[in-house]
């Protein structure tokens, strides 16, 4: 049963996607070796923090690029008729994880000077974190208009903006230690952004692994729509039903309906119950009373 529609981005936001990312890409990948270069040569670890979150959204885009780039190319294969849908979760999963990775390198380095904080001009860190806000600021108006569309695109602008977070810290960290020569504010800075980073990587890698497990979307109640096909006139027994997720905004779904009635006609309800609740692509096999006959749309 279905329209043929898809929930996918079209060719025409597809078109409008990847341009954004290639520009959002070299914007980082450039602030992304100054931020690095910076804070090997002042040793801050808050502006290093910075520079490995930054290196995450470079990879992050580039990976999000190139399950955007697949998922439109699609495949004619026989051994992958969906295409290649998932690779934007993949990517989402394995952005998570370097999120988590960078995060973790960052507290146990800021743990080690605990003990004696290397002293950190505070100026280049104001003049490196501007630049990294302004950078950040405008590759995430570059993705932020396709984030709900694409699960990997969201994974690069979530990442984009815990960094813009990063450069404010990391500013913050200069203004205190031009100000009153605190040694540790570098240090506290870096914990607080390697802090404010893994909740929302969890997040995103669970978001990802709910749709690699077929879970049903949180946005699907799965009772509530067997009872609405339970209800279609003429319709005895709903059975072998499932919801799942192919791809953001991908939603698939099949059921067996044992019905003495018209099959054409439950057809055409059944289809406007699946719509009510925002499945338009799923699979429905009518069934008759004793397995005698059975139609599949």
């Amino acid at each position: 049963m279905g329209a043929g529609h898809s929930h996918t981005p079209g060719d025409t936001e597809h078109s409008r996607m990847i341009p954004r990312m290639i520009l959002a890409a070299g914007i980082l990948a450039t602030f992304f070796a100054v931020e690095l270069t910076t804070s090997l040569l002042i040793n801050s670890i808050a502006l290093l923090a910075d520079a490995g979150h930054m290196l995450t959204d470079v990879v992050a885009v580039f990976m999000g690029l190139t399950a955007v780039v697949l998922a439109r190319r699609g495949s004619s294969s026989p051994s992958r008729t969906f295409g290649w849908h998932r690779a934007e979760v993949f990517t989402a999963v394995a952005n998570a994880v370097l999120l988590v990775g960078v995060a973790l390198f960052i507290l146990v380095e800021a743990i080690d000077r605990l003990g004696g904080a290397p002293e950190v001009p505070g100026v280049p860190m104001i003049v490196v974190a501007l630049a990294g806000v302004a950078a950040n600021f405008a590759v995430a108006m570059l993705l932020r208009s396709h984030s709900e569309a694409s699960l990997a695109v969201r994974g690069a602008y979530m990442e984009v903006v815990a960094d813009t977070v990063g450069s404010i810290g990391v500013l913050i960290a200069g203004i205190v230690t031009v100000t009153t020569h605190w040694p540790y504010a570098d240090v506290v800075v870096a914990v607080l952004v390697a802090l404010w980073v893994l909740p929302r990587a969890i997040a995103l890698a669970r978001a990802a692994l709910r749709i690699l497990s077929e879970s049903s979307p949180a946005h699907v109640d799965v009772e509530a729509l067997r009872s609405a096909l339970g209800a279609v006139d003429g319709v005895t027994d709903v059975h072998d039903l499932h919801v799942w997720t192919l791809s953001p905004g991908k939603d698939m779904a099949t059921a067996h309906l044992t019905s003495e009635r018209d099959s054409a006609l439950v057809l055409r309800d059944a289809r406007g119950v699946f719509a009510a609740h925002g499945l338009d692509h799923a699979t429905v096999q009518i069934d008759c009373p004793g397995g005698h006959c059975e139609e599949t749309f």
